[in-house]
C-alpha cells in the first residue's frame, strides 16, 4: 500500500460514509438510477473502493454476485457486518482490503461490471490514476460495463469561493487559482476531507478513453442539488412535488451543462 495514502485511511476510518449517503441521498439515488440502466441483467460485479458497501448491498439485493474491495480495513469490516445484518452474505464472493492501483489476487477479465466510485478522488499523481485505470481495465470482461466517479474541479472552486473558511487553504483567490491549475487539494485543517484530486469536466472522457474504454454517458451525480437551498426544497415538498423534483433532477443529471456544478460526476463506459 502506498505510504502517501495512510492519511486517507485515517480519514475514512473516522468518517461515516454510509451515513453521508443516507443524509444526502440524491447522489446515491441518481447514481443507482443510471447504474441500473446500464448494468447487465445478471453476473459478477466488483465494487472497487466500496467504502462500507452501500452500493454493493443494493446490487446484492438485486441478485448480483458482488466482490467488495476498499483501501480502508475498517470500511471493509463494516461492509461485512452490513452484509450479515441484511442477510446478504451469500451474494458476496469476498471482502478484500485492496488498493485500486494494485488489485492483487483478482484475475483478468473476471467481472461483467465494475464500480469504482471513490478511488479517483484520492489519486493525486497521474501515474497512480493511470495504474488504477489499468487495473480496472484488466479485471473487467471484454464488453463489460464500468462506472467511475470523479470530482469536479469547477464545483470545488465554487465551494471554495462560497465557503473559504470551510476549505482552507482555499481561503484566498491565489490559492483557488493554484488549485484550479493543479486539481489537487490537501486540507489545512486536521480530520477534514483531504489528499484529493479533482478533474476538469472536459478531461474526463478523454482520460477514460485513452485507457481503453468506450464512453456511454457522463452524468452529474448530484445534479442541481447544490443550487437548491433547504428553504427552496421545502417549497416543493410542501406542494407535494418532492418526488417530481427528484425525477426532474435525475433527468437533468444527463444535461452537459450540469456537469460543472455537480460535485461528483459518474462516467459510464464499456471495456473495448
Amino acid at each position: 500500500m502506498h505510504k502517501d495514502r495512510e492519511h486517507i485511511i485515517r480519514y475514512y476510518s473516522g468518517f461515516d460514509e454510509w451515513g453521508r449517503l443516507e443524509r444526502e441521498p440524491i447522489e446515491f439515488i441518481i447514481n443507482m438510477n443510471y447504474i441500473r440502466e446500464y448494468l447487465p441483467p445478471g453476473g459478477l460485479i466488483l465494487d472497487n473502493g466500496a467504502g462500507p458497501g452501500k452500493y454493493a448491498m443494493e446490487l446484492a439485493k438485486s441478485g448480483y454476485q458482488v466482490t467488495l474491495s476498499d483501501l480502508t480495513p475498517s470500511s471493509v469490516e463494516l461492509a461485512q457486518e452490513k452484509a450479515e445484518a441484511l442477510e446478504l452474505t451469500p451474494q458476496f464472493d469476498g471482502f478484500h482490503v485492496l488498493d485500486a492501483t494494485s488489485l492483487n489476487g483478482i484475475a483478468d477479465d473476471t467481472y461483467d461490471a465494475v464500480l469504482m466510485l471513490g478511488p479517483l478522488y484520492h489519486l493525486q499523481q497521474e501515474k497512480e490514476r493511470a495504474a488504477a485505470m489499468r487495473e480496472l481495465y484488466r479485471v473487467t470482461k471484454p464488453g463489460g460495463a464500468v462506472f467511475v466517479a470523479v470530482q469536479s474541479r469547477m464545483r470545488m472552486s465554487i465551494n471554495s469561493l462560497q465557503s473559504p473558511q470551510h476549505w482552507r487553504p482555499n481561503d484566498n483567490i491565489g490559492a483557488i487559482r493554484s488549485f484550479v491549475e493543479r486539481g489537487t487539494f490537501d486540507h489545512q485543517d486536521q480530520g477534514r476531507f483531504t489528499g484529493a484530486y479533482y478533474f476538469h469536466v472536459k478531461d474526463v472522457v478523454p482520460f477514460m478513453e485513452q485507457h481503453g474504454f468506450e464512453t456511454v454517458q457522463l452524468i452529474g451525480s448530484s445534479s442541481l442539488k447544490a443550487m437548491i437551498t433547504d428553504e427552496q426544497h421545502r417549497y416543493w415538498k410542501e406542494r407535494g412535488e418532492e418526488q417530481e423534483l427528484l425525477q426532474y433532477m435525475i433527468k437533468a443529471a444527463k444535461d452537459p451543462s450540469i456537469l460543472g456544478i455537480s460535485s461528483h460526476l459518474l462516467y459510464i463506459g464499456r471495456k473495448l
